[in-house]
């Protein structure tokens, strides 16, 4: 189109130079500007969607406490924060395009003048100028799309520099292991602690400090404690969540920091606080891997008192929703402990599983537990002392140390231990 303009009117080479060089000069800083607009916008989204997430999670507790003005408040102004970015990019785009159309329209009306020009000092065939005009259209509307995809793909790799910098600036997990562990490890389940310190950052004070103790195979222990005790953290660092920072932890004595990530964690199972149900089938749910066969499943099942329920659903194939949002937090617990009963590991850590149930669905899964896992070396984390009543030995923490350990009727009938004292304060 160029070519062909040039060719036409020869003189029009000096209207495009000047013209070359504004639109550079517009395409440039636009570019630079929509960019960092872009950027702006997707900062101020993340505190926007936190809060949105934060209200619904916690939406029963600001109405109780009558904080409802407050979080509306504080959205309004984080949505007003992104609209106001929004609306940025949006004029930067108006401003562009006018200016873009006025270079259109300014190199249209130069092929006119001088088209105009050339009929008066020569003769120009009608047809040729009628080309050249289209052509000049065809250019404005070229150069219009070569700096809106720049832009555009400018602006959206804004999103790749995030999850770049997300990449780069995220501890990353030391996954492989320097060494093997021989044939048939873990086949007793027992865990030794020894010396262990942990900390979160750090800036930060330790989580664990001076931890030792020693878990025999089959055995039941629960861990006790007051809140910000240290008992979640005993479970960040046997699942190496959280690297030590001092101390050696020992697993059917091999060494956990020689080994790799995968092969540790696949021979532990856990059950969190909140059941994890995601959408699929009743079968993917309890069993991700697909290792177990249907008579395996429903063993696991009816040894968690879910048989029943399962068969009233439509089986193992039936739908369980996001959540599991249509079962009660008993059942969503039970689900748990079935799949940690498929994974047939040695080790089951329970990190406060009943706390948010009821003492009859409580007593259902205590019972569970002891029938279920019998064979099996468990570690119980409990903020109601008769969860963990039925335990071999208690483990109580305080400070992010073990203050106390022993039978339960043995601190039971010690009026001056923590165990006493947090079980008549509760």
């Amino acid at each position: 189109s160029v070519v062909v303009t040039i060719y036409a009117l020869p003189w029009i080479i000096l209207l495009y130079i000047p013209l070359a060089f504004v639109y550079y000069t517009i395409q440039s800083y636009y570019r630079y500007t929509s960019r960092d607009l872009k950027r702006l916008h997707a900062i101020s989204l993340s505190p926007l969607y936190e809060h949105f997430t934060e209200t619904l999670q916690g939406l029963s507790v600001i109405r109780a406490m009558r904080a409802v003005h407050r979080f509306s408040v504080r959205a309004d102004n984080l949505l007003e924060v992104s609209q106001r970015a929004q609306f940025d990019i949006q004029a930067a785009s108006q401003w562009l395009n006018l200016r873009l159309q006025l270079i259109g329209l300014t190199m249209l009306a130069g092929v006119a003048i001088l088209s105009l020009l050339k009929h008066h000092l020569d003769t120009i065939d009608a047809g040729l100028v009628g080309l050249v005009i289209s052509y000049a259209l065809t250019i404005s509307g070229f150069l219009n799309n070569v700096v809106s995809s720049l832009t555009e793909t400018e602006r959206e790799l804004v999103s790749v520099e995030r999850v770049h910098q997300y990449l780069e600036g995220t501890d990353h997990e030391k996954r492989e292991g320097s060494s093997a562990p021989p044939l048939g490890w873990l086949s007793h389940g027992s865990i030794k602690f020894q010396n262990v310190y942990i900390r979160y950052n750090y800036h930060n004070p330790f989580a664990l400090k001076k931890v030792s103790f020693e878990v025999g195979s089959s055995e039941k222990i629960g861990i006790i404690g007051r809140t910000g005790a240290g008992k979640s953290s005993i479970f960040l660092a046997l699942f190496r969540l959280v690297e030590l920072s001092r101390g050696r932890i020992y697993l059917d004595n091999v060494d956990i920091s020689r080994l790799s990530l995968k092969k540790l964690r696949s021979n532990m199972a856990i059950v969190t606080q909140e059941a994890f149900l995601f959408s699929g089938s009743i079968r993917e749910n309890l069993d991700p891997s697909g290792e177990s066969v249907d008579a395996q499943i429903w063993q696991a099942l009816r040894s968690c008192h879910l048989g029943g329920f399962v068969q009233t659903l439509g089986g193992l194939e039936a739908r369980v929703e996001e959540a599991g949002r249509t079962m009660s937090a008993g059942q969503k617990q039970l689900f748990c402990l079935a799949r940690a009963l498929l994974c047939r590991t040695k080790i089951i850590c329970i990190d406060e599983g009943t706390s948010q149930l009821d003492n009859e669905t409580d007593e259902q899964i205590q019972q569970t537990i002891r029938s279920v896992f019998r064979n099996k070396t468990v570690l119980i984390i409990a903020h109601r002392v008769h969860t963990v009543r039925d335990c071999d030995r208690i483990l109580v923490m305080n400070d992010g140390e073990v203050v106390e350990s022993g039978r339960p009727m043995e601190l039971l009938a010690n009026r001056e231990s923590h165990f006493y004292s947090i079980l008549h304060s509760q």
